[in-house]
């Protein structure tokens, strides 16, 4: 069986020196363990006290693995970090100290779970800075707060927004400075304090030491710098973070020499995907190795082979073709057999398929 091989001690690594990072800079930070789906061994080697004595609080997208953290750690300052959904309102009260919202219908719904559960809720308020994804609109923000600071068991505890998520906005100084602005006009008009200006990701972190993050900016939402050590701004490592964490290792089921172009009347009805190939090379042959792991494990597209002569051929839904080229080491020596691993370095999302996936092996170091 494929594995997932994890060096928790570099994910602990990495949560340490950001918490040092941002302590020396004044800032609180969330740490998003969405990737993780849930799992509760990993989470359990993570999460310790030691390790997380300077974080704000621990987030999720999803209450089923709120609700492992609290099992975790009953101590945990947990935080929902999507819109909560009508639907699982008693469950977000009950596994999420605070949550992001957007609708006031559902911060509604919020203080009359928090009021049977005897709790005050926290929240934060997104506000649409133009990646139009979750947020209010900037010209409702002072009746938007005005409605929610009425309700008796919710706490407002800042404001926030999403920015470089789906269409790619990016986090410059005008655009978090907007959220520093509002917070100053919300507290001005209702003398309420807003202790978190929510606008930091690991996106942002490079642009600390820049001076290009508002000093009122105050609070990050990170998971990709703290397991990946990297940020998605340019897509390369933040400071000396450890990026290394993740391997993925699969097994050779089959080795061959074969043929580079498929024989037969090319249909509609395959189910998986396929490499482009050359008519040029009809009749050509190379050396192909199918792998344990299929698309209901990964996508090839979060998925790079180490070994840089191994290029993609195909996958369906439980293997993977690879191309060998010539299978030959520098010395001339057979490099891959049956049996042998082909290792890849996952990405974001292909971590968080993998953990999501039922037929993987996972592994610690």
């Amino acid at each position: 069986m494929a594995k997932l091989q994890i060096d928790t001690e570099g994910i602990i690594y990495n949560i340490k020196e950001i918490s040092s990072f941002l302590k020396k800079h004044n800032k609180e930070w969330s740490l998003i363990t969405k990737v993780f789906s849930g799992d509760i061994d990993l989470l359990k080697r993570i999460l310790k006290a030691d390790v997380i004595k300077d974080i704000h609080s621990v987030g999720d997208s999803r209450l089923s693995s709120l609700k492992i953290l609290k099992k975790v750690n009953p101590d945990l300052i947990t935080i929902y970090i999507k819109p909560p959904a009508l639907v699982y309102i008693d469950d977000v009260v009950k596994y999420a100290d605070i949550s992001l919202n957007t609708s006031y219908k559902t911060i509604m719904a919020l203080n009359e779970a928090a009021k049977k559960q005897n709790k005050i809720h926290k929240v934060i308020i997104m506000i649409e800075l133009g990646e139009l994804r979750e947020g209010i609109k900037r010209d409702e923000l002072i009746g938007f707060y005005e409605r929610v600071f009425e309700l008796e068991n919710i706490e407002v505890i800042g404001l926030g927004s999403n920015l470089g998520c789906m269409y790619g906005v990016e986090p410059t100084y005008d655009k978090l400075l907007q959220l520093c602005l509002y917070k100053e006009l919300i507290q001005a008009k209702f003398d309420k304090d807003l202790p978190l200006i929510s606008g930091g990701s690991s996106i942002t972190l490079p642009l600390i030491d820049k001076n290009a993050v508002p000093e009122d900016m105050n609070h990050f939402r990170i998971g990709e710098a703290a397991f990946f050590g990297t940020s998605p701004l340019e897509n390369e490592q933040f400071n000396n973070l450890s990026t290394d964490a993740f391997t993925f290792k699969a097994n050779i089921i089959e080795l061959d020499e074969k043929e580079m172009i498929p024989d037969g009347v090319i249909s509609e009805a395959n189910i998986g995907h396929t490499a482009d190939y050359d008519e040029e090379d009809f009749n050509s042959t190379t050396t192909k190795a199918i792998l344990d792991f299929g698309l209901l494990d990964v996508g090839k597209e979060d998925i790079e082979p180490i070994d840089k002569a191994v290029s993609f051929v195909g996958i369906t839904s439980d293997m993977m073709v690879v191309d060998l080229g010539n299978n030959k080491t520098k010395d001339g020596k057979k490099k891959y057999s049956v049996g042998s691993q082909i290792c890849f370095i996952p990405s974001y999302m292909g971590v968080a398929r993998l953990l999501n996936s039922k037929f993987i092996d996972i592994t610690y170091l």
